[in-house]
């Protein structure tokens, strides 16, 4: 068979080089493209998996965490997410287990100590949960908490107040020591219902500065919650010596004097307090107590209905209606309010929840 010419032959060599050429580039093009995408699409299921936290779809999330963790299994911040879903579902225990796993993976993962300590507290463990916050102080982007403020309350309920009261202080700024500071941790203490500490820290700071503003006003809101109503108005007559224009101690004063029966006093210091602050139910509601207590349940429901207008909702004024009718004989009225301050109490009332 005749040989085919050598520019032939050439030609058919070239072609097939160039082919087996192209075949090369397009498979390590390929090849790269697809490893280059591993990181993108990495990256986008964290993105989309934080966006299914978000918006609530919590189980849908954990699907695809699960899937991302059989392909991926040691891919950082996976185990983080899945602690912040269980901790959105209120499943706090596996929450829990999932932040020390992120943890023990990556010990200097902050947002997942933030977290941890957060979870711990709502578990009822303060004192495990205050190494995790001491580590991580700062606004946690997860749950918009401030650790420090968590923090803060470890340390009240480990009964370390005065590092309470340094945490508190770093978190609004203050001297740790300064009588801002004592002031703002004996409110805290008080919320917290520490009456006697609180009260120690209250009187430091009025120690530290005696015109402290509001300081004699949160020592007669502890002698208050003490039922040391004497005590309590005296602190109250003090602030108000300090600021005689500040609705919220006559306010409370009102209140301490109708907790003592002295209530020709506490419809004074009420009328007041309307007048400097007209938008507050308060010292409505205070007055309609005190005037029916006077026997007077006409001028009574006019307080109790203008409280009802600004606040509908609060069971305190329809049980206080309902008693104002009645004394008038409007029975059915009665009868309407009370079933007001049932629905109303009922709505109020917190529901508990166990941890999962």
């Amino acid at each position: 068979m005749r040989s085919l010419p050598r520019v032939v032959t050439n030609f058919v060599f070239l072609t097939v080089a160039a082919c087996l050429c192209y075949n090369s580039l397009v498979k390590a093009q390929t090849t790269s493209g697809s490893a280059s995408t591993s990181v993108p699409d990495a990256a986008s299921t964290v993105e989309e998996v934080r966006r299914l936290i978000q918006t609530g779809r919590i189980d849908q999330a954990l699907r695809e965490l699960d899937a991302a963790l059989l392909k991926t299994p040691s891919q950082p911040g996976l185990q983080r997410l899945r602690g912040n879903a269980f901790y959105a579902a209120g499943r706090l225990k596996e929450a829990d287990a999932a932040f020390a796993l992120a943890l023990s993976v990556d010990p200097a993962d902050l947002e997942s100590a933030q977290m941890r300590g957060l979870t711990l507290f709502r578990l009822g463990r303060p004192a495990d949960a205050i190494p995790l916050l001491e580590q991580a102080p700062g606004t946690n982007l997860q749950t918009k908490a401030d650790p420090s403020y968590v923090l803060a309350l470890c340390y009240i309920d480990t009964r370390r107040y005065d590092d309470a009261r340094h945490a508190f202080a770093a978190q609004y700024g203050f001297a740790p020591d300064s009588a801002p500071a004592f002031l703002l941790a004996a409110r805290m203490l008080l919320r917290r219902e520490y009456l006697p500490v609180a009260q120690r820290f209250g009187t430091r700071a009025l120690e530290l500065d005696p015109g402290l503003p509001l300081a004699n006003e949160l020592l007669g809101e502890i002698a208050l919650a003490g039922n040391h109503f004497d005590e309590a108005a005296t602190f109250f007559e003090k602030e108000r010596a300090r600021n005689p224009l500040e609705p919220s101690v006559y306010d409370r004063l009102g209140d301490t004097y109708t907790r003592a029966a002295r209530y020709a006093d506490a419809r004074r210091v009420l009328q007041q307090a309307v007048l400097l602050e007209p938008n507050a139910t308060g010292p409505y509601i205070l007055l309609g107590k005190v005037t029916l207590k006077e026997n007077d349940p006409v001028a009574s429901l006019t307080y109790l209905q203008r409280a009802e207008q600004m606040d509908p909702a609060n069971y305190i004024t329809h049980n206080l209606l309902a008693q104002a009718y009645r004394s008038l004989g409007r029975q059915a009225d009665a009868s309407r309010e009370l079933e007001l301050t049932h629905k109303a109490q009922a709505a109020d009332t917190p529901k508990l929840s166990s941890p999962q």
